[in-house]
């Protein structure tokens, strides 16, 4: 289990792959983000977007399965959580057979100054396309357990 005191500001994470498909991005935009770039493949090519893309919701959710599903073993976090994200930017369709794979950065880690069991860890998050391209970003905080006492001995 990785805890608050685990986690060291610079460290840098590249994980995943997740292979884009048609179909989610259709299912995916039909129940939560209704759009006919998203949702209708003759209308996406006559959109901006010159074909279908997926929701930028939708790859927030693909990091997120990423995320968890790099969390194995040791990698398990001791994680209360995010309070939120700042800075969160979409900044290249996502499209059908695209594979992801994202990149993190911690940029900082501090303790709670209320709450002596935990604190709160900042990072920079990009997700990445096949080629390299940042097709996701943002700036991510996340709540942490601190290590247990009995285990610090």
């Amino acid at each position: 289990m990785m805890y608050l005191e685990d986690i060291v500001v610079g460290t840098i994470r590249q994980f995943g792959r997740y292979e884009v498909t048609e179909d989610e991005i259709i299912g995916f935009a039909k129940t939560y983000d209704d759009q006919s770039f998203h949702t209708d493949v003759e209308a996406a090519r006559g959109s901006i977007y010159g074909g279908l893309i997926a929701s930028g919701w939708h790859v927030c959710a693909m990091f997120m399965r990423m995320a968890c599903d790099a969390q194995e073993g040791q990698n398990r976090m001791a994680s209360l959580g995010s309070p939120g994200f700042d800075d969160l930017k979409w900044l290249v369709p996502v499209r059908p057979g695209d594979v992801l794979s994202a990149r993190t950065e911690v940029i900082g880690a501090r303790p709670s100054r209320s709450k002596r069991d935990r604190g709160t860890v900042s990072a920079k998050i990009q997700v990445l396309n096949q080629t390299g391209a940042v097709v996701l970003e943002m700036t991510s905080m996340g709540r942490f357990f601190r290590r247990p006492a009995e285990a610090e001995t």
